[in-house]
């Protein structure tokens, strides 16, 4: 066995394995400018360092703690335009297009303002000895449980946000009384040991890394070691730059390469858990090895081939359920260009991505909301299909069905937007149900009928039972059906097995906000992982989560900066970096006009 205590299999098989399903499975080659694989002498001393330095940071005062993350800030906006530029030049767009406001977004803004707030939250504990979370934010839920409004969270939340709501839904056993005991564990230890924590690194959004190290370190505790994704391991630089003061002090480390470092560093026994960002492929080749007998037989004796904890977030074949209304010609727009923009953002190369509209039997209005959708995505030209293997998802998933519709001139290295129709919800073998596509691809089914609380019912049975996935969902509500059918939809909200419930907006905000958890529902477990074990982001640091709940306007005022219409999302980009980086009152007029005039 190699120095790192490496698994029993030969994992070059892995490095060499494309797949085919969910999200970003194994990476078949170094793909882009590919950065030196870091040699395994040098991950063990590498690991070495963290091992020394672990008992040291979980230790460390919690006022040290804000100036390293206030360093880090700095650090993050100092290097914002060099990692925009770098992100945009590997995904084909433009620095002066409104679109690489996307990158602007997606990458430093939400990596600041993860920061912003968990300081704001170590403020708390340094002060309080725990996060405060005043009574006004507590909601009795309909069926028992406690929800807690984590959006708006501030004043400058109901500034910037307007209209949203978030609540995180706390599991029904944790009464209203005993949340203190569900907040900010990590803090309450004496004197912690530490632990060295991997973090395999996502390839598609730039601020997936640095927040899930964030999290490993701010709320659970532990030192980090990152390993880049080979599909953007050019930001690896660009975060060493950023978080030099947790790479000096020995607190974090960022190495790179391929399938093969990734598992010599699971099976390390200095690594005291994983966290990974990918594929349900990748964490159960890595928690129950290769497919095959010797897989089954672990699984059947709860035997993992990891013999450590590991938490994940794995994808979805997200559901959009549109629940039948007295819809206008103008809200079926607003409907139809907040789906399209779920679909185009980032090539959809997101987990969160629309991949499955769900539609009422016999509903009227149909045909009406698809045309408004291909129309809405015939405006937006097809983007460079970057990851790796996207292609293939593509040709499999639309080949074999009736009504494939594909919008757009996509020309090389583009996939065009498409949607694939009048899916069967009882055929047991569709593919576009339990498959990912991880590219430009909207799928459509029917199920149950043109009456609320009846689609409802079969529409929460069929995203619970049928798609794969416990990421998320999102559900299109009329103000005037929410009020009649309120009892049918407070069902389908508790009964939802996803982590993030979205009415009338993308999931991502669940994503994007911070204050709110991201992650699957538990209901999944090591075997059947589905999206994945674990939350991160969080900065409120509440535990005993059930999932988040979202809630937005129907048509939004301002529209959504997701919206593909959307004419100046680089300058809102710009200008929240800026924000979250030294938040004011005075950038907030700045930061609305950009906004508006979108």
């Amino acid at each position: 066995m190699a120095p790192g205590g490496r698994g029993r299999y030969d994992w070059a098989m892995v490095a060499n394995q494309e797949a085919l399903g969910p999200s970003v499975g194994p990476i078949p080659a170094r793909v882009f400018d590919a950065h030196p694989a870091t040699l395994e002498a040098d991950l063990d001393r590498i690991i070495g360092r963290l091992r020394e330095h672990a008992t040291e940071f979980a230790r460390l005062h919690v006022a040290t703690k804000i100036e390293l993350l206030e360093d880090c800030l700095r650090g993050t906006r100092d290097v914002a335009a060099d990692w925009v530029a770098a992100a945009c030049r590997a995904k084909g767009i433009s620095l002066t297009a409104p679109v690489a406001g996307e990158e602007w977004l997606a990458g430093p803004a939400l990596t600041l303002r993860n920061m912003r707030l968990l300081i704001r939250t170590l403020h708390d504990i340094n002060k309080h000895g725990a996060p405060v979370l005043p009574s006004k934010l507590f909601r009795d839920l309909p069926h028992g449980a406690v929800g807690v409004r984590v959006t708006p969270f501030d004043a400058f939340d109901s500034a910037l946000y307007g209209g949203i709501t978030a609540e995180t839904w706390l599991q029904p056993d944790v009464k209203r009384g005993d949340v203190a005991n569900h907040v900010a564990s990590f803090y309450k230890k004496r004197d912690p040991e530490g632990l060295v924590s991997l973090v395999l690194g996502a390839g598609n959004v730039s601020s997936i890394p640095p927040m899930d190290i964030l999290y490993k370190m701010f709320v659970d505790g532990s030192v980090v070691l990152l390993k880049m994704n080979p599909v953007n391991e050019y930001l690896g630089p660009l975060l060493e730059r950023a978080l030099r003061p947790l790479i000096e002090r020995g607190y974090l480390a960022i190495v790179y390469g391929g399938a093969d470092v990734g598992a010599y560093l699971c099976y390390h026994r200095s690594i005291g858990d994983v966290h990974i960002t990918g594929s349900d492929k990748t964490h159960d080749l890595i928690v129950w090895g290769p497919p095959g007998p010797e897989r089954e037989e672990r699984k059947r004796k709860n035997d993992p081939l990891l013999k450590k904890p590991i938490t994940s977030e794995l994808g979805n074949v997200s559901p959009v359920l549109v629940v039948p209304g007295p819809y206008t010609d103008a809200e079926l727009s607003s409907m139809a260009e907040n789906v399209a923009g779920m679909i185009t953002n980032n090539a959809s190369f997101n987990c969160n991505a629309a991949k499955l509209l769900v539609v009422p039997k016999g509903w009227a209005l149909r045909d009406t909301f698809l045309k408004k959708i291909s129309e809405v995505l015939a405006t937006v030209p097809p983007r460079k299909a970057y990851y790796p293997g996207a292609a293939q998802r593509f040709e499999a998933l639309t080949t074999g069905h009736s009504d494939v519709r594909k919008i757009g001139n996509a020309g090389e290295h583009a996939l065009p937007w498409t949607l694939v129709l009048g899916l069967d919800a009882a055929n047991p073998r569709e593919g576009n149900f339990t498959i990912e596509p991880f590219c430009s691809i909207l799928s459509e089914v029917a199920v149950g009928s043109d009456d609320p609380a009846e689609f409802l019912r079969a529409a929460t049975v069929f995203a619970n039972d049928t798609v794969w996935g416990t990421l998320n969902a999102t559900l299109f509500i009329h103000p005037k059906v929410e009020a009649g059918a309120k009892a049918a939809i407070d069902e389908s909200l508790r009964d939802l097995r996803f982590g993030t419930v979205a009415i009338n907006a993308w999931p991502a905000l669940g994503y994007a906000l911070g204050t709110t958890p991201w992650g699957g529902h538990p209901s999944a477990t090591l075997a059947n992982v589905q999206s994945g074990l674990g939350w991160v982001h969080n900065t409120v640091m509440l535990e005993s989560i059930e999932k988040c709940v979202i809630r937005a306007p129907l048509k939004p005022m301002p529209k959504q900066i997701y919206f593909p219409s959307h004419k100046t999302l680089d300058q809102v980009g710009r200008r929240l970096v800026d924000f979250e980086a030294a938040p004011s009152w005075l950038k907030v007029p700045g930061l609305a006009i950009a906004a508006l005039s979108g």
